[in-house]
């Protein structure tokens, strides 16, 4: 008698998981919401309409170019990612006030063009320009 008694309780003992998975899903909910409010730093970009003439000369700006092979050029010379850093904070020292300058052409990725940005920001620099791209 007392083992089919407790194969009855047994039996009869099971978890419910709505209360659980309603906890999972409230969280899942919350985690989206906040997600969605977060602001993300970067630096800020402008891109100029092509109709407009550029405010700055190149002469008075830092110009970085970003060949489609992923090149980085600066004054005139072909600049190692590594290195980018070191030649903005060097240049800004001499001249505070410069502008940044990236220009690119057809074919360089968006990851070049990230570390570039990033290595600018950490030199120093407060605000990325971006020369139009010219209608043909």
């Amino acid at each position: 008698m007392r083992k089919s008694n407790r194969e009855a309780a047994a039996d009869e003992a099971e978890i419910d998981l709505t209360p659980m998975l309603d906890v999972v899903f409230i969280m899942l909910i919350f985690f989206i919401v906040v997600a969605s409010f977060l602001k993300e730093a970067g630096i800020e970009m402008n891109r100029p309409d092509s109709n407009q003439n550029p405010p700055e000369s190149d002469a008075s700006s830092i110009v970085v170019t970003i060949t489609g092979d992923n090149q980085i050029w600066m004054e005139n010379r072909r600049i190692d990612i590594r290195a980018i850093r070191a030649n903005i904070a060097r240049l800004l020292a001499e001249d505070p006030e410069q502008s940044f300058t990236v220009k690119t052409e057809p074919g360089a990725t968006a990851g070049t063009l990230l570390e570039v940005g990033d290595a600018a920001r950490e030199a120093g620099v407060k605000q990325v320009n971006w020369p139009a791209e010219e209608k043909k």
